[in-house]
């Protein structure tokens, strides 16, 4: 498709919306052209030899008028109000949570909002909410209807009054979009079940076991213990379908320019909804690819890049956030590259980091988590991370074995380590988790547990220890300030500013009791977070110490994400730090991971030749005079300073 196609596509889908293009959508038309070589380039890399190229083609720009055509004149001002970089602020902190587990179901929600808003949560990542098949959900990441509020939850009318109040109170909101697969009861599969080929070639499905086989050979299994191979038969249209997660969920076939269209739109109606950062959920595995891992494919990239584009017309003031769970370097690349750097994802999380914190707190080193720095300190400005302690997810280990040797471990023996310390193993442990995804072949597993159970608290109450309860309290301040600080926008697992437990009542439930994950997604008992406001009690010690934290941090624009962060040399193998520096503010964090009180020499002050006099730690509220290289600041077990250069 050339320039002069291009035109008389986008002429034609003017002529034929209507569109006022020297009125009320020039502004949307601008974009539009604007984009419109880029949209071009991205489509044809995906799709120049399909039959149905132009149509689709075609296709797509309709989609894109008509979004905005559907957008309403408030969200349209408020795109418009939000600077391109708005998210990379340091005033703006999430919390994510499952609805029903956190307010009974969404027209419960705005009641809780306030509370949200006291801990100082401005940024509302609301966990899967649409149509999924109760038993069959996989926590709401089988989707049977992308456009419908399940009746678990409540409405989509419910869902726009929660969207409006959350905006009229300055908070963002934040949804899931599952663009990889559907749910076995989706409209498209009951068709493709039917044998209709239009949707059939909406997924992968096979007569034989020839392409399949050729697929498993290089293809993981993602679940080996509860949802062992990459595909299923099915009995209804005799075929072998694609079902990289569960049997319940068919892979989308994104070599089929119709899929791409067809989920665009469903995209297009969440940024509709007024949704601020929209999560593209295993963004890695949208394209498939025999001979391959069928995951992180520059296809998939493509994909999200066009994405982008499309989003930048209808919706500019909507960000993107791929759940990319995978190596550090592999992290990088959904930021984007050459050309598209920083014009793929606008988020990403940053998983190595935090499972790098998990480590630092079982070993009491800091050695692995500053090998993987330079790699991380790539992320382009312009985007940002999501740092995190915890999530609805298990804790995976997946840094590469180059910096765990750097460290002086076996990369085998060490992950033991840490899965045996984390599920209470390993002697001497205090961590109440345990192994989720368990690979019999290779050993491989994660972690579940909440925050609080994970860092010590669960045991510590058991035994009735004070002193084992004020370290674990103190272990999860500490590695929700290195999270808060960090750079990007810090995200709370909701119950974890509470301090809540292991939840092990999902052994009890059938549809659950498979997925030792809802451990660690609580029912939230609202008068148990009401002992928040109750001081010296645990609810309230760690609320106020978060609170804190995050109001410390939206008082320091030196924290906003503006790629300001250098991690000082290792001192001390506990302790780590970095210096986020402004215009006019240095501020360094400094982090003890050990049990045991640890020294720092005052020359790491020094570093690069910046030689501050006096230090002010927001967190104690005093002043610290900066002493010679031969001094030391001493740290207390799991202490952490925040100080800002003052002379």
């Amino acid at each position: 498709m050339n320039n002069n196609q291009i035109v008389n596509a986008l002429f034609d889908a003017v002529q034929n919306n209507n569109l006022d293009i020297a009125g009320a959508d020039k502004k949307f038309y601008t974009k539009l052209v604007l984009h419109a070589a880029e949209i071009r380039d991205l489509y044809t890399q995906l799709y120049a030899n399909h039959p149905e190229f132009s149509t689709n083609f075609t296709r797509l720009i309709e989609v894109l008028i008509s979004s905005h055509q559907n957008r309403t004149a408030e969200l349209k001002d408020r795109d418009y109000k939000k600077n391109e970089n708005w998210f990379l602020s340091n005033e703006i902190a999430g919390m994510s949570l499952y609805v029903d587990r956190f307010s009974g179901n969404l027209s419960g929600l705005p009641a809780r909002l306030d509370y949200l808003l006291d801990l100082g949560v401005n940024l509302l990542h609301l966990m899967p909410i649409f149509q999924s098949p109760e038993k069959e959900s996989d926590g709401g990441y089988a989707v049977s209807d992308f456009q419908k509020v399940d009746k678990r939850f409540g409405s989509l009318n419910d869902l726009k009054k929660v969207r409006k109040t959350m905006h009229d109170k300055g908070m963002y909101l934040m949804l899931d979009i599952v663009l990889n697969h559907t749910s076995d009861k989706h409209e498209w599969v009951e068709k493709a079940k039917k044998g209709d080929p239009k949707y059939l070639d909406y997924y992968y499905c096979f007569d034989d076991r020839s392409l399949p086989d050729q697929y498993e050979q290089t293809m993981p299994e993602i679940f080996p213990e509860s949802a062992p191979g990459n595909f299923t038969w099915v009995e209804e249209c005799q075929k072998w379908v694609m079902t990289v997660f569960h049997r319940y969920q068919w892979d989308l076939n994104y070599s089929n320019p119709r899929v791409f269209v067809e989920m665009l739109d469903n995209v297009l109606f969440y940024a509709n909804l007024g949704v601020d950062v929209l999560r593209i959920d295993a963004p890695a595995f949208l394209w498939k690819q025999i001979g391959t891992t069928s995951q992180n494919l520059p296809q998939a990239h493509t994909i999200l890049q066009l994405l982008k584009q499309c989003v930048q017309v209808t919706a500019p003031g909507m960000a993107l956030l791929g759940e990319a769970i995978v190596s550090p370097g592999a992290i990088m690349e959904y930021f984007g590259e050459g050309r598209y750097l920083a014009k793929e994802c606008d988020f990403a999380y940053n998983a190595t980091q935090m499972a790098l914190q998990w480590d630092a707190l079982a070993t009491g080193q800091v050695s692995i988590m500053m090998a993987a720095q330079p790699i991380l300190a790539k992320k382009p400005f312009g985007t940002s991370w999501i740092t995190y302690t915890r999530c609805h997810d298990d804790i995976g280990l997946g840094y590469d074995d180059y910096m765990i040797r750097e460290a002086g471990y076996d990369p085998f023996e060490h992950r033991r380590y840490l899965k045996e310390y984390f599920s209470g193993q390993f002697p001497g442990s205090v961590s109440s988790g345990a192994l989720f995804s368990v690979n019999p072949k290779t050993q491989d597993a994660r972690i579940s547990g909440t925050l609080a159970s994970l860092c010590g608290l669960e045991k510590a109450i058991i035994e009735k220890s004070e002193n084992q309860i004020e370290l674990a309290i103190q272990k999860i301040i500490l590695m929700q300030a290195n999270s808060f600080f960090l750079g990007g926008v810090p995200m709370l697992f909701y119950g974890d500013e509470a301090a809540y437990l292991n939840d092990y009542s999902f052994i009890d439930s059938p549809d659950r009791n498979y997925d030792n994950r809802w451990m660690h997604r609580p029912i939230i008992d609202w008068q148990k977070n009401e002992l928040t406001s109750k001081t010296g009690t645990i609810e309230n010690r760690v609320f106020a110490a978060t609170k804190r934290l995050l109001e410390i941090r939206k008082k320091l624009p030196v924290v906003a994400d503006l790629k300001n962060i250098r991690w000082i040399p290792r001192h001390n193998i506990h302790v780590a730090g970095f210096v986020r520096n402004g215009k006019e503010k240095a501020l360094y964090c400094i982090f003890n991971y050990s049990h045991e009180s640890a020294y720092l020499t005052w020359h790491t002050f020094r570093y690069n030749g910046f030689s501050p006099e006096k230090l002010y730690d927001h967190w104690r509220q005093e002043y610290f005079q900066v002493g010679t290289d031969a001094d030391y600041l001493i740290l207390g077990p799991y202490a952490f300073y925040l100080l800002e250069v003052t002379e």
